[in-house]
């Protein structure tokens, strides 16, 4: 799918992305035969979860209803472009049987955005590469409530546990808090294979179905010791990205034979001296090119790093070491272990912000039969992007981010002026948010900035 720009373009608004949403919600099957029964669509049901995570507020629809009932408008309407709000049993029904793959086409889309925007230019480190880690987390678990799909575990007991996991790959830098959203890769049981699915597996699978896309622009994968085999990194290279791995001496135990071989001459050894305050920490780099992976005549070399930092009593306060496709010297050195550590990003600035800061990614919105459990979970994901995207690319959202301080405060705001008022587009929320916090206005109202064929 190709998205031509118009000339010229720097910026996006609320306004423009919502409707690039809801055009791209046309395509949504619906599973129900002949004429829908019920008045609401599938898009409609869409974009009302959407409309819940993006708003952080479960009781959002519910405010709405009730700001029909007496005003005869809603926000969700004229903010979500929703046409007739379902209850959340109907959104649930109408979203059981879509599978999340029919929303990626908005992450290609933010993706191009971000792209011909050169927005990503600040996002490239070593060697102008991207970063990408990919990393699993869990997102539902239950002794009881199961589906076709659920990754199941048995305990000595012989009880039960089943659970859903997925890959939430994204774009990461050393230099940036923002994380950039990619589409995830769900850990369930494949068609045709008999054994259950499993992280690694995931990640092949992504790898595959997404590297012609990002290779172009040069990619290293980036994960902890799980990644670090040789099948996964042989893949990587056969499909041309580079790779920055986690990886541990009781998991690789014949790599780090031959470096415990290999004399001091060979390893080459780099310090530095760094101060904050009236803390000083040393941090010893150690790196050698050409080691294997694995035991094996087959086996993969690779280019080993280490960083190791202590404190002024010579106390270990951090160890790690990695292995990777990049030559290594003493000039890339630091940027490539600053590359390796940004890989806890995917943890803290995207996970752990899914669980703790709002999104509620660990909360059962509802499991369903089919794809229900999973096409929440996309939604989710999808409003966390575009508030990323809205961090980077629209103006006026950034002075009320730089006056109000967090995107915490933002959205409380948002959620507050919502329930008791009613705006005709995002413009005049943004705007009248503006006005009230004396922000001066010096920013076109377009909100027809940035315009793509959908095909």
């Amino acid at each position: 799918m190709s998205y031509p720009f118009l000339p010229k373009i720097n910026t996006i608004t609320f306004n423009g992305l919502i409707k690039q949403t809801h055009n791209f919600f046309d395509n949504l099957p619906d599973s129900r035969k002949g004429a829908p029964q019920t008045k609401y669509s599938v898009k409609d049901a869409a974009l009302s979860a959407l409309s819940i995570f993006f708003m952080q507020c479960p009781s959002f629809l519910a405010y709405q209803r009730d700001m029909q009932d007496k005003k005869g408008t809603n926000n969700a309407k004229s903010l979500f472009l929703i046409d007739k709000i379902p209850s959340d049993n109907w959104i649930r029904t109408l979203l059981d049987p879509v599978a999340p793959e029919y929303f990626y086409p908005m992450f290609d889309y933010v993706f191009e955005i971000l792209k011909q925007t050169n927005r990503l230019d600040k996002y490239k480190s070593i060697n102008g590469n991207l970063l990408i880690p990919l990393d699993g987390t869990g997102y539902f678990s239950s002794n009881t409530i199961h589906c076709e799909k659920c990754t199941v575990k048995t305990h000595k007991n012989g009880s039960k546990s089943y659970y859903h996991s997925v890959i939430t790959p994204v774009i990461v830098s050393p230099s940036n808090n923002n994380v950039i959203s990619l589409e995830p890769e769900f850990i369930f049981p494949q068609d045709g294979h008999k054994k259950q699915d499993c992280e690694n597996t995931a990640a092949k699978r992504w790898i595959l179905k997404y590297s012609k896309r990002y290779k172009e622009l040069g990619v290293t994968i980036l994960g902890d010791d799980l990644y670090s085999r040789q099948p996964l990194c042989e893949l990587i290279l056969d499909e041309d990205l580079n790779f920055i791995l986690v990886c541990k001496p009781t998991s690789h135990k014949t790599l780090y034979e031959w470096i415990n071989f290999l004399d001091t001459g060979n390893i080459t050894t780099v310090k530095t001296k760094h101060c904050k305050g009236k803390k000083t920490r040393i941090y010893t780099y150690r790196f050698v090119n050409e080691v294997p992976l694995r035991d094996g005549e087959d086996a993969l070399k690779v280019n080993w790093c280490e960083l190791t930092i202590t404190n002024e009593k010579g106390e270990k306060t951090y160890q790690c070491s990695w292995v990777t496709n990049h030559l290594i010297n003493k000039e890339n050195l630091v940027e490539l272990v600053k590359a390796a550590r940004a890989r806890w990003k995917v943890e803290n600035e995207n996970n752990n912000t899914l669980k703790t800061k709002g999104y509620n990614l660990e909360h059962n919105f509802g499991h369903g039969k089919e794809y229900l459990s999973s096409t929440l979970v996309t939604l989710n994901l999808l409003a966390f992007l575009l508030h990323t995207l809205m961090d980077l690319m629209d103006s006026k959202y950034q002075l009320i981010r730089q006056k109000l301080g967090t995107r915490k405060t933002i959205f409380q705001d948002f959620r507050a002026l919502t329930r008791y008022l009613v705006f005709d587009s995002w413009d005049d929320l943004l705007i009248f948010m503006m006005e009230k916090l004396e922000i001066i206005q010096n920013i076109a109202n377009s909100d027809e900035i940035i315009i793509f064929d959908t095909g």
